[in-house]
């Protein structure tokens, strides 16, 4: 083809029609080239209504102005703003590089778009139907926008750069034949990536993406009814927030606003503006965002998620100063934290599946904050128990050191005692019968007081015994007054001494009921003394 003249006239070989000679001028002038009818039925570009030839531009002919276009005006910035076109033929600019500004909207392509390994500055595809979107390894230094647009085949975007924000909002991806909706691994996007109200038919791969600000998702769809994971996002990385929530009051300012550019479409609120609607987070089958780094925090609030026994929701080993974790309760599938670290924890006892469901051997968190409601001590120890089909002690001493760290000392040792008596139950018989009967006399020495109560016990049962049967003294004429309470205190009482368990000298079954006291004391006496220890150190 050949260029065109520095006149600015289009070759004569092209032989334009009149709507293309219309986008010609307009190109060269900067200004938008409508040519929408009016009707919104008749210029749904996803609707069935047939687009005459004066609506129909050649993709060849928007290639040409984009790659080898004429000069502009003076005065004028040449740039392509096309709105309402019939688009035929594939929009091929592969490997080119386009300086223009261009912006398609509301149109109809026949044929794919194909952008891969092309340069641009920023390119707009608003509400548009197109086949499919293939910008491998693309490079924008601006905005790359699809928002509201219909892409039966899918989007590819594998290693591409971006060089401001890539808008996916209210975009319905996939349902044709490929099993990707949207293949974007190893992109990079510079600041922000916003796919909120997407609709995806297909997975979602953001293997090893890397997000400069923040990834919203706020009310989209996720399905992929012919695979394991609607969304596949290992090793990605977020410099601020990941959000995985509702659209709704919260967040409408944000989709209202200048992004898209023009605002979404979705009316939160009802007729009159009395009550405001939410459009739910939802997924239908597995997220995987394993080894996932998140700057500031991930937020999974009031998500859906539908997954089958073989699905999960996998959250291995990412990195998160605060994990938002309060979806909807899975009816099936797996929730994993395996190995993954946080500094808070922000959660819901709802949202924690049962029945062996969750998984998070390795999972570190220094504070667990329930984000409604309570989620006492009990109830952590029930989630543990969830999370540990077999004994495990990493899960029990976690929750304790957050305890211990917070200053909620009893509750680390209700948690600490939970422990023994689950480890308890993977020992032998003897293992066992010496396990019931430290948690029955002294609580494995968690609870101080358990211990002084059964030293009180034991003290006023050997004052009885011993002031029924007063032993006789080792010396005669040297033993002081015999005094049964404190004998028998004496013998409890390590190291102390009163001077009468060495005066005296019980004889026959009394000295085994002696020998067993002074054993008891020991046991009692100690671990009183630890808990002691451990309240003064806290003051």
């Amino acid at each position: 083809m050949s260029e065109p003249a520095d006149s600015g006239e289009p070759p004569p070989e092209l032989r334009l029609t009149t709507a293309e000679w219309g986008l010609w001028q307009a190109f060269r002038n900067g200004t938008e080239h409508d040519l929408r009818c009016g009707e919104p039925e008749l210029d749904d570009p996803n609707g069935d209504h047939p687009w005459g030839p004066e609506r129909t531009v050649r993709a060849r002919v928007i290639a040409l102005l984009l790659l080898h276009g004429p000069p502009p005006l003076l005065g004028r910035v040449a740039s392509l703003h096309l709105t309402g076109a019939l688009v035929t033929g594939c929009l091929d600019l592969a490997g080119g590089s386009v300086e223009p500004y261009f912006e398609l909207r509301s149109c109809r392509f026949e044929d794919e778009v194909r952008m891969p390994e092309a340069r641009v500055n920023t390119a707009r595809f608003v509400d548009c139907y197109l086949p499919r979107f293939d910008a491998a390894r693309l490079t924008t230094d601006g905005d790359l926008h699809l928002p509201r647009c219909s892409i039966p085949e899918g989007i590819k975007l594998t290693d591409a750069t971006i060089g401001t924000d890539l808008l996916l909002n209210e975009a319905t991806v996939g349902s044709g034949r490929r099993t990707r909706a949207i293949a974007a691994d190893g992109v990079h996007v510079s600041q922000e990536l916003q796919a909120s109200l997407l609709v995806t038919d297909g997975q979602v791969s953001l293997r090893g993406a890397a997000v400069g600000s923040s990834l919203h998702m706020f009310g989209s769809v996720l399905r992929n009814p012919r695979g394991r994971v609607a969304l596949y996002a290992p090793q990605m990385t977020v410099d601020q927030v990941a959000s995985f929530a509702d659209a709704g009051r919260t967040n409408a300012l944000q989709l209202y606003g200048a992004t898209p550019p023009t605002g979404t479409r979705y009316d939160f609120s009802t007729q009159g503006g009395t009550r405001w609607r939410t459009k739910h987070f939802e997924c239908t089958g597995g997220m995987v965002l394993d080894d996932g780094r998140f700057g500031s925090s991930l937020v999974i609030d009031n998500a859906r998620l539908e997954m089958q026994r073989d699905q999960e929701l996998s959250l291995r080993r990412i990195t998160t100063p605060e994990l938002t974790f309060t979806p909807q309760l899975p009816e099936r599938g797996l929730v994993v934290l395996s190995g993954a670290g946080v500094e808070k924890l922000m959660d819901r006892a709802s949202s924690w599946p049962q029945d062996h469901r969750l998984w998070m051997a390795g999972f570190t968190y220094a504070h667990a904050i329930p984000k409604e409601g309570h989620f006492n001590v009990r109830e952590r120890l029930q989630w543990i128990n969830a999370a540990t089909a077999e004994y495990a002690p990493e899960p029990y001493e976690q929750l304790a050191a957050m305890y211990r760290n917070s200053g909620e000392d009893t509750n680390a040792r209700i948690v600490l005692l939970a422990k023994q008596r689950r480890r308890r139950e993977t020992l032998p018989l003897p293992g066992k019968v010496w396990g019931v009967l430290q948690d029955w006399t002294v609580a494995y020495g968690y609870r101080p007081a358990q211990a002084a109560l059964w030293m009180a016990v034991l003290w006023l049962t050997g004052a009885l015994l011993f002031e029924a049967h007063r032993p006789a003294a080792l010396k005669d004429g040297e033993a002081p007054h015999w005094n049964a309470t404190l004998y028998a205190l004496d013998l409890l009482l390590p190291v102390i001494s009163f001077g009468q368990d060495t005066a005296w000298d019980p004889a026959g079954g009394y000295q085994w009921i002696a020998a067993v006291l002074v054993l008891a004391g020991w046991v009692l006496a100690t671990t009183v003394a630890a808990g002691a220890t451990r309240l003064l150190r806290r003051q």
